[in-house]
């Protein structure tokens, strides 16, 4: 099959197109044909070598762990899938090297869930891990109708999922984001304020008794400014700093779930959930879209199409 692989550890420009053996499917997984994959910043910086201290990895490695495309073949014991069915997932397995950036992946049917019907496959390939990261983010505050949530970096891949869960569990939604795209924030239903010094202040002026529940999904100076906002210290999470688990709140890292990816198939296709795809790169310029997605200025997502 073609991928796109590093043959150690590198940069955007040591990833190469090349030629490797189809992957094997162990039971209870399946082989699917690639159609889109996800470009995420864990893949470039999981390239680079920064969770070597905490991940196997095997080389040559293929990157990427979000993925949409067609079921190919099964392995034993996996009654939930046929041949032909459209699936997407968040396929992060337990070490890093057979990945989405190729023409064939293998995945557990515990990391996948049917395709969502509305959306199309740049579209569903943009969802998996930030959406993922979104959901599991907001169960841990368990927003409810009424209460208010800040969202930080809400025009970005993982906020704009976040803004679109927490308003659809009736929650009010304040954003930070650059002005360029506050008028974006405004479309998902949040209510925009420019980050950067005086945050604090900006938000006190739209929420004066401070919020209910705070997401930081940019890490900085977003922990202290959400702790000066929140009356109970529980009720913020952070994917970004793991000092918000050192005042009381919670510091998470998404894990694949085959039931939240139902869950968010089944937003999408009820209109609560909408995907804007950034830009859209062929596989073979994955390199492209990896210095696209380090400027950190995307609204939404980047994917690449296979």
């Amino acid at each position: 099959m073609r991928a796109m692989a590093l043959k150690n550890y590198g940069t955007a420009d040591e990833l190469e197109e090349t030629e490797l053996p189809d992957p094997k499917v162990a039971p209870g997984e399946v082989l699917v044909r690639v159609r889109a994959a996800g470009v995420n910043p864990v893949d470039w910086k999981l390239a680079s070598g920064g969770l070597d201290p905490v991940m196997e990895a095997g080389f040559p490695m293929i990157p990427g762990w979000d993925v949409a495309g067609v079921v190919e073949a099964t392995g034993f014991d996996v009654p939930e899938y046929r041949v032909g069915d459209e699936v997407y997932g968040y396929i992060r397995k337990d070490w890093a090297q057979n990945g989405a950036y190729a023409e064939l992946v293998s995945a557990s049917v515990r990391m996948i869930a049917h395709k969502p019907r509305s959306l199309d496959w740049n579209q569903a390939a943009g969802v998996p891990l930030a959406a993922l990261t979104a959901l599991q983010s907001i169960d841990r505050v368990v927003p409810v109708s009424g209460e208010t949530v800040l969202v930080h970096a809400a025009a970005g891949g993982v906020g704009s999922f976040g803004v679109q869960i927490a308003r659809a569990r009736g929650a009010r939604v304040i954003g930070t984001a650059s002005e360029r795209n506050h008028e974006f924030l405004r479309s998902l239903g949040a209510e925009p304020v420019t980050y950067g010094e005086g945050l604090t202040e900006r938000v006190r002026a739209l929420a004066p008794e401070g919020v209910d529940a705070a997401l930081d999904f940019v890490g900085e100076d977003a922990v202290e400014a959400s702790l000066s906002l929140l009356e109970e210290p529980a009720r913020l999470v952070s994917i970004a700093d793991p000092s918000a688990a050192e005042h009381g709140g919670h510091y998470l890292w998404v894990r694949p779930d085959h039931e939240d990816l139902a869950e968010l198939g089944r937003l999408a296709d009820r209109g609560k959930l909408s995907v804007h795809v950034e830009r859209a790169f062929p596989l073979a310029e994955a390199a492209d879209a990896w210095r696209l997605n380090q400027e950190g200025r995307t609204r939404g997502k980047i994917v690449l199409t296979v």
